[in-house]
């Protein structure tokens, strides 16, 4: 009882004289507890944002600058074991898949500059080193391969004037050039010397000469590249985050006919705007692939260290001919005949190489491209399909898979002998994936807390203030009953018309001395 009277007492002290403050107080506790708990949310989206964006010095500068990864880069070669016989006799090109041939990647930011309107410009710097250990063969492994710059050449002569193509198979027969080149891992990747490109290099004018003298797939990629890319940095508006402004100074590539097509708006990969959802589309832009490659959610993971992420992929009609999705008529701007369903023209990007890009074994497109060869597998969506898992809070990658297949347009040119019983197909050179598997160690941690914490938070204090509200109501509305009670005890005890409590002590009212 005295402990009762203690708290309310207490109650009764200081700020809370008057019972209806205590009430008030509580009440007041509940609703901010209340209002805590549905803006908690978007504070902590303010603070993400607010944390994420680029700047020199802050907290993801440095991992965005040189990010702290060990990508993979995977690499399988379909290696032509009947040349001769697909040349002379008709038969389908056997090919033999081989590797994969590993290179341990670093990555880089060089030349940063950030600018006035809250974006940064820099180079990247990739450098690839070749991991014996882990690939299944060595560079110097020999494969017979189509020579790209020769059926590069011809493809293009299709539809000059003759004696073009006559001259042009003049010189080919003078520099003894073949439809298909023996040469090694090493050289079809980073570079070896071409009669024809060292010809043109002699011979065309300045202003239309390649700028490479050497031919590779890679040739050029391992170092400093010379494209300038500007991004956003977030910090005027987190919805651009991470997504490319300029390319080469270009808000567009110039070549697509409409400027949805044409934009280079998209993300290198690696970083996304935060918040995102199942309904968002992500877009990954890179200069090889001549578009913006959107991506749609397929899935719910869950990738190391237990941190959940949204897996997202390319839609199937990604690579979709315009016949089918009216959409993909920007990226055919010179009209039919258009690249084959699930291939992609990237012609324009390659100095006018035929060049098509495809998924691995040939996801997603036309059964018949596979067929017109023989070695393919049938493709398997877990071995082929290109995709990347991002946390949806802070916009991070956590793994990837970018699997591309490079392919080469052969068409039959009748004036050219050396390619002239040289059917029209599609012909699949290469195909390549770049490996993210985790993050590191650091990376996982923060980005765990940074999932986990906010809704314990959110519970713990809103949960708090609650509890507290609830116990000074409940205390004061006690401490109210319990005096409303005692009042009432005492006006029970104490029955005396008012004007008897004016006597003096001890002294009778004149009233009952009478009727004594």
């Amino acid at each position: 009882m005295r402990v009762h009277r203690g708290i309310c007492a207490k109650l009764q002290g200081g700020f809370l004289r008057r019972w209806w403050a205590a009430v008030a107080a509580g009440i007041l506790l509940i609703i901010l507890a209340v209002i805590l708990a549905v803006l908690f949310p978007q504070l902590i989206n303010v603070i993400v944002n607010k944390e994420i964006a680029l700047r020199d010095g802050g907290r993801t500068y440095h991992w965005w600058r040189e990010p702290p990864v060990t990508p993979h880069m995977h690499v399988y070669i379909y290696n032509v074991t009947n040349a001769d016989e697909f040349l002379n006799n008709g038969e389908k090109p056997i090919l033999n898949e081989l590797g994969p041939y590993v290179y341990v990647q670093h990555w880089e930011k060089v030349d940063i500059k950030f600018n006035e309107n809250d974006t940064v410009s820099y180079k990247i710097r990739k450098r690839f080193v070749f991991s014996s250990k882990l690939s299944a063969g060595s560079e110097d492994d020999v494969v017979v391969v189509p020579n790209i710059p020769m059926l590069s050449a011809t493809s293009q002569s299709k539809y000059a004037a003759r004696f073009l193509r006559l001259a042009m198979a003049s010189i080919m027969d003078t520099l003894k050039i073949k439809p298909f080149v023996e040469v090694s891992i090493g050289q079809l990747l980073w570079g070896y010397e071409d009669p024809l490109l060292k010809l043109a290099k002699d011979v065309v004018p300045k202003e239309q000469k390649l700028p490479y003298d050497q031919f590779g797939l890679l040739y050029g990629k391992n170092g400093t590249q010379t494209d300038s890319y500007t991004i956003f940095t977030g910090d005027g508006d987190v919805t651009k985050y991470g997504l490319l402004d300029k390319w080469n100074g270009k808000k567009g590539l110039g070549h697509w006919s409409t400027p949805s097509c044409d934009s280079v708006m998209g993300s290198d990969g690696s970083i996304f705007p935060p918040h995102i959802t199942k309904d968002t589309i992500l877009k990954v832009f890179d200069k090889d692939l001549c578009r913006a490659l959107p991506l749609t959610f397929q899935k719910e993971v869950m990738t190391s260290g237990g941190i959940p992420g949204y897996r997202f992929t390319p839609p199937a009609d990604v690579f979709a001919s315009p016949d089918r999705v009216h959409s993909q008529q920007c990226y055919c701007p010179g009209g039919p005949p258009c690249a084959p369903e699930g291939t992609f023209n990237v012609s324009l990007c390659q100095y006018d190489s035929p060049v098509l890009l495809s998924f691995p074994h040939f996801y997603l497109a036309d059964p018949a491209l596979r067929e017109a060869v023989v070695g393919i597998s049938p493709p398997v969506p877990e071995k082929h399909q290109l995709f990347v898992d991002v946390q949806p809070m802070m916009g991070t990658a956590l793994r990837a898979r970018a699997r591309m297949q490079i392919n080469l347009a052969v068409s039959q040119v009748r004036d050219i002998k050396l390619v002239a019983s040289f059917p029209d197909i599609v012909f699949p050179i290469m195909w390549f994936e770049d490996i993210i598997d985790e993050l590191p160690p650091e990376m996982q941690s923060l980005l765990k807390m940074a999932v986990e914490l906010p809704p314990v938070a959110r519970a713990a204090i809103s949960g708090g203030l609650a509890a507290l509200g609830a116990v000074v109501l409940v205390g004061a509305l006690f401490c109210l009953a319990r005096a409303a009670k005692r009042q009432e005890k005492l006006h029970l005890s104490n029955p005396l018309p008012p004007n008897a409590s004016n006597n003096k002590t001890g002294q009778l009212n004149p009233a009952f001395q009478n009727a004594k």
